[in-house]
């Protein structure tokens, strides 16, 4: 049987004990991996690695020895539970050591759960679940995960579902990051709301998303914009002992002034234009956007992408002058700009 859409989701969540296994494969190792962390734990509980009721068996081990699965699944242990037999990274090659488990698989026996990489719809494995009558195949695909998805994984953080703002905020944020590390982040802001009563703001979300060195290039790109010359040089030197250099830096700031460029050009102003950002853009963030599109103007943000284009070509080139110079006096160029 195969599952998609919400009702693999639901599956996760809640898988059928009753079922003989479940095969879950995907190109992510990553969100293969927090799927099937996900169905095990339903399956066998909190205790159930301690209880010996989780069985993990390598597909290289396996390979190897094809009666490790059979032992796995018939083996009786001291504790009551249901019992789970994993096996990690199986391939095609293995077909036929599994699909011999799932028909001599009996009502007692503990459940086969698979994983794999990405499997073609012709892929041996996959027919092998899929076409069993109490087996399920689920294919874990690189979509940008869903409202529903955010809302489970704030539910088992003690989260109450957030207003709509903030959970466009999420929803950005979990489309940028691998699953894990956002499931680390609302762990995060779990523990920083703990004994705060108060609804989850945007700014909770921003205080616990991950830093990047993207985010010290707009510290630098905000000095600039607001015309701050004599501060650029501390941030500059900063910025360039974490390792970023200076065509990095162009690139950054290209890309912030024709942010720019298009919130100034909107026919609506810079309040309508920055709503229509793509991706978009939230709380604090987004109000300084507006406002310095409105502060530079159409014209001059022209003039300023035009200086960053021609520092960016002599950056790529044969010139021989010290770039981290060439791309600071640009900088400051753009600086005295914005006070005009």
């Amino acid at each position: 049987m195969k599952l998609t859409g919400n009702a693999a989701t639901a599956y996760f969540r809640k898988p059928d004990p009753g079922h003989t296994g479940l095969l879950i494969f995907g190109a992510d190792p990553m969100r293969v991996a927090d799927k099937r962390q996900e169905a095990i734990a339903a399956l066998v509980g909190p205790a159930g690695e301690e209880e010996m009721r989780l069985t993990r068996i390598n597909a290289a081990d396996l390979r190897k020895d094809p009666a490790l699965l059979d032992d796995a699944i018939k083996a009786q242990g001291f504790f009551p539970g249901h019992r789970v037999a994993f096996v990690e990274d199986a391939t095609d090659g293995l077909t036929k050591v599994l699909d011999a488990a799932l028909q001599d698989w009996k009502p007692g026996d503990a459940q086969i759960v698979v994983t794999a990489g990405q499997l073609t719809a012709k892929s041996a494995l996959r027919k092998a679940f899929e076409g069993h009558s109490n087996a399920v195949a689920i294919g874990i695909y690189d979509d940008p995960p869903t409202v529903a998805d955010i809302k489970q994984t704030l539910a088992q953080s003690g989260i109450d579902t957030p207003d709509r703002d903030v959970m466009d905020a999420l929803m950005s944020l979990a489309g940028s990051l691998e699953p894990g590390d956002f499931r680390q982040t609302i762990e995060k802001i779990s523990l920083y709301k703990r004994g705060d009563a108060t609804p989850l703001t945007i700014a909770d979300v921003m205080a616990n998303a991950p830093q990047s060195a993207e985010v010290d290039v707009d510290d630098v790109l905000e000095v600039v914009s607001l015309g701050q010359a004599d501060q650029l040089g501390p941030v500059l030197r900063n910025l360039y002992a974490q390792g970023v250099t200076p065509v990095t830096l162009c690139i950054g700031a290209m890309r912030h002034f024709r942010r720019l460029h298009t919130v100034a050009s909107d026919p609506g102003g810079p309040a309508a234009g920055v709503g229509r950002l793509r991706p978009p853009v939230f709380g604090p963030r987004r109000d300084k956007i507006a406002r310095q599109a409105g502060h530079w103007g159409r014209d001059r943000l022209e003039r300023a992408l035009t200086a960053l284009t021609d520092v960016d070509l002599q950056l790529r080139s044969a010139n021989t002058a010290p770039q981290s110079a060439l791309m600071e006096r640009t900088l400051i160029r753009l600086a005295m700009m914005a006070r005009r």
